[in-house]
């Protein structure tokens, strides 16, 4: 025969989220995991209702109501953690009392966070423990997922910033040129565009050699970039030939300035392992005014045409188309 000390250990085993009443409803023992949940005041020997708030069906705080509802679904609550909705059922002992016995339902997830519950807090029987199980898997999976979205969206950037960027100096490129400049103009920006074309590249490359050339190459892109605001764009679209596009409104003094320093420093010497390398620079400038209907080629055949005109002047100066 079966001992009330042995029937406590089975509930707790088997219900580790029970509360045995007697027929007046007070407390008998309490299930460890329900345990854990109750504020250190509450004991056993208190009044059932005095813990839990049945909140449906409604009409349920008494243990005559109780008793008319047993073997139902309830809702409840304990009392003192209003923020935790449970499920639970009632099952009389004729002449003892009864048990109650009570689930998370599928707010487990917040009661085991809450409540630092783990496996062993549930009857291993429960379900509750391979939705856990599943809850978990999914959320390592999809931590899995975003950060393999992380690593695609970072190759993405990083692939078209490449398909964006010359790789000797660090620029952007013609195709990224066709990319800005038509959309600048779509959205009505100002835009000035200036072909920078080097002259004499060729002897530099002939004389010293092409990663001779190349140094000049990086240097005169080093020069550019300081020249020019970190809104702008400065791309290399040729062998010595680059671009810059100032964006937003600049006056003629403005931009025949930023040329006339551009040709200065790109005309002083630039040394490369112990000799000197020499060059200039021709630039064409075209300007979108307002209402000129410009669109990315007809502004790109414009400066083209103010370049030759530069070249034909003499190199090492600008003209504006």
């Amino acid at each position: 025969m079966l001992h009330d000390r042995d029937i406590a250990q089975l509930l707790a085993r088997l219900c580790p989220m029970h509360l045995a009443v007697d027929e007046q409803g007070r407390v008998m023992h309490i299930g460890p995991t329900l345990a854990k949940l109750l504020p250190d005041k509450r004991k056993e020997d208190a009044c059932l209702f005095d813990l839990i708030e049945v909140r449906r069906p409604s009409g349920v705080c008494d243990m005559n109501a109780l008793l008319a509802r047993q073997r139902q679904k309830l809702s409840l609550r304990l009392r003192g953690h209003g923020g935790h909705a449970f499920k639970g059922v009632f099952v009389a002992v004729p002449g003892q009392g009864g048990i109650l016995d009570l689930s998370f339902g599928i707010a487990i997830m917040d009661g085991v966070r809450d409540f630092e519950l783990s496996a062993s807090d549930f009857a291993v029987t429960d379900l509750a423990i391979e939705m856990l199980y599943l809850i978990e898997a999914k959320s390592a999976a999809m931590e899995v997922s975003r950060k393999l979205n992380q690593r695609l969206q970072g190759a993405k950037i990083a692939a078209e910033e490449q398909a964006f960027t010359d790789t000797l100096t660090g620029l952007k490129n013609r195709r990224a040129v066709d990319h800005v400049l038509p959309r600048l103009i779509d959205r009505g920006e100002a835009v000035t565009l200036m072909q920078v074309d080097l002259d004499f590249f060729k002897a530099v490359n002939d004389t010293h050699g092409h990663p001779a050339g190349d140094h000049v190459l990086q240097s005169v892109a080093h020069v550019l970039v300081q020249e020019t605001r970190q809104g702008d764009c400065v791309a290399r679209v040729g062998g010595d030939e680059f671009v810059i596009i100032l964006v937003g409104e600049v006056d003629e003094a403005a931009v025949a300035h930023i040329a006339q320093r551009l040709i200065e420093r790109i005309e002083a010497p630039i040394r490369w392992r112990g000799d000197t390398c020499e060059i200039s620079a021709s630039i064409g400038i075209a300007t979108n005014a307002f209402g000129s209907g410009d669109t990315g080629e007809t502004l790109w055949a414009r400066a083209d045409t103010a370049l030759y005109a530069a070249k034909n002047g003499g190199r090492g100066r600008f003209r504006m188309a």
